[in-house]
């Protein structure tokens, strides 16, 4: 959700949260975030002397008690009742000796990877409680049974979820190319059971849980397809919006989604951008591509979903095909 926030070093991070909480300004049900060298610090209202910005952020499942423990912020995310700890923190096992106190939290891994491959999997170590990897998240009213050693999932774009599917009308048909365990997809059907909502995903892992979280969410209007977004999008035509969560390489799949969308119809394209061109650069990709499919552009709506690493950002620009 968005927030006010205050934008700080992050060597002075602690300092500063210690000083909002005193204020009462700090608002505890939001995940603090990093943003290169800074910490984002969501607030409830202004404060006098500081940098206040506008951010989307992660509502927090944790308790204070962990940063209080600790004595510093750690760097984790918590899908379910399993947390994951970045990759780069040096303290994960006493990170995760705090966290399993938590009564919420069941496992305790770190990430030993990025996330890397066709499936978009990363390694994780075990560091703390049960030794699994399978968990049941819930999200907008939603329910995803998902093994995060097995497949690709963020709780970060939950925001943006909604948002996609808040764009969506009943009666629509919505493809969604790359849908893993399908967070957008079943978001959508089940906020429309009218609309028809077709998800694809080539990764066996993803499909058996996507079948699964279609089952627990009750759902009859979404129509599953196990392949290659290129081929199985083939046949599927007059599409209202195509959803392209594929930020490293969504360019090589555009043609494809030319090909299912209707006059009109609106693709929600997912890319991963340096600061210094967050937009322009990538909108004249899709230019060039268009114009190769014979199709023309316009530009609805463009914004940074999520920092991704230094200087990088994840973007979405929705666009309309004429």
């Amino acid at each position: 959700m968005e927030s006010l926030c205050i934008i700080v070093p992050k060597k002075d991070g602690e300092k500063t949260r210690q000083k909002l909480i005193e204020l009462g300004a700090i608002d505890k049900n939001l995940k603090i975030k990093s943003d290169g060298e800074y910490l984002l610090i969501p607030i409830i209202r202004q404060v006098e002397g500081y940098d206040v910005g506008k951010e989307d952020f992660e509502i927090l499942i944790k308790d204070e008690s962990v940063v209080d423990a600790l004595g510093f912020i750690p760097a984790y995310e918590i899908v379910g009742d399993i947390a994951i700890i970045d990759q780069y923190e040096s303290d994960a096992q006493q990170i995760a000796d705090v966290m399993i106190r938590n009564k919420k939290i069941k496992t305790v891994l770190q990430a030993a990877s990025s996330v890397t491959g066709e499936y978009r999997t990363r390694e994780l170590t075990f560091l703390a409680g049960e030794k699994r990897t399978e968990t049941l998240y819930r999200e907008n009213g939603c329910r995803y049974l998902l093994d995060v050693a097995k497949v690709y999932f963020t709780p970060r774009l939950a925001t943006e979820r909604m948002r996609i599917a808040e764009q969506v009308k009943g009666g629509d048909k919505v493809v969604d190319m790359f849908a893993g365990v399908g967070p957008f997809s079943v978001l959508i059907a089940k906020k429309f059971p009218g609309a028809q909502v077709i998800a694809i995903d080539k990764n066996p892992d993803a499909i058996k849980y996507l079948r699964e979280n279609v089952r627990l969410n009750k759902l009859h209007n979404v129509s599953i397809r196990e392949g290659d977004a290129r081929e199985e999008i083939k046949g599927i035509s007059e599409a209202d919006h195509v959803i392209m969560n594929l930020p490293h390489s969504g360019l090589e799949f555009l043609d494809a989604a030319f090909g299912a969308i209707k006059k009109g119809g609106v693709i929600h394209f997912y890319a991963i951008a340096h600061e210094d061109d967050l937009f322009d650069g990538l909108f004249r990709k899709i230019e060039e591509s268009a114009r190769l499919a014979n199709v023309s552009v316009i530009p609805l709506d463009r914004r940074i979903v999520r920092p991704y690493a230094p200087y990088q950002y994840n973007v979405c620009i929705d666009f309309q095909v004429t």
